[in-house]
C-alpha cells in the first residue's frame, strides 16, 4: 500500500498548521484512495518517526515523503537524513522515497509569482 506524507515544521501556536491541513485535506479530496498524513519536525505532532513507522504497521509499504519547506536548508538537508535513519531503524521494510522542498518547484514558484503580482496594485 502507498501513502503520502506532507513533511513541515512545526510551530507553537496551533493556527500555524491550518494551511498545511487544508492542505493535506484537499490532497485527500483528490485523492481518496491514498493515505495522506501531516507530520511534524518539531513543536507539533505527530513527529515524522511516529506517524511513518505507525503507518507501516498499518501495512503502508511505500510513503512519498514531501518536505512543504520553501528551500532545502538545513531541516531538510541535515535534519531530516536523521529522521529518515530513525524510521529505517524502526520500519526496515518501509521504502520511503524522498522528493526535493515544495518551494524548489517551478510550478510553485511561478504560482507564489502568481499570488504576489495578483496583490499589487499597479494603476
Amino acid at each position: 500500500m502507498k501513502a503520502l506524507i506532507l513533511f513541515a515544521h512545526g510551530a507553537r501556536d496551533p493556527r500555524w498548521a491550518a494551511p498545511f491541513e487544508r492542505l493535506r485535506d484537499t490532497i485527500r479530496t483528490r485523492q481518496p484512495d491514498l493515505r495522506v498524513e501531516l507530520a511534524f519536525l518539531e513543536f507539533m505532532t505527530p513527529a515524522l518517526p511516529e506517524i511513518a513507522v505507525a503507518m507501516a504497521a498499518d501495512g503502508v509499504t511505500e510513503i512519498t515523503l514531501v518536505p512543504v519547506f520553501l528551500g532545502q536548508g538545513g531541516h531538510v538537508l541535515r535534519d531530516l537524513p536523521l529522521l529518515l535513519e530513525e524510521i529505517h531503524q524502526q520500519a526496515p521494510q518501509l521504502k520511503i522515497s524522498l522528493q526535493p522542498a515544495v518551494g524548489e518547484s517551478e510550478s510553485v514558484v511561478a504560482a507564489m509569482a502568481e499570488y504576489c503580482l495578483a496583490k499589487t496594485e499597479i494603476v
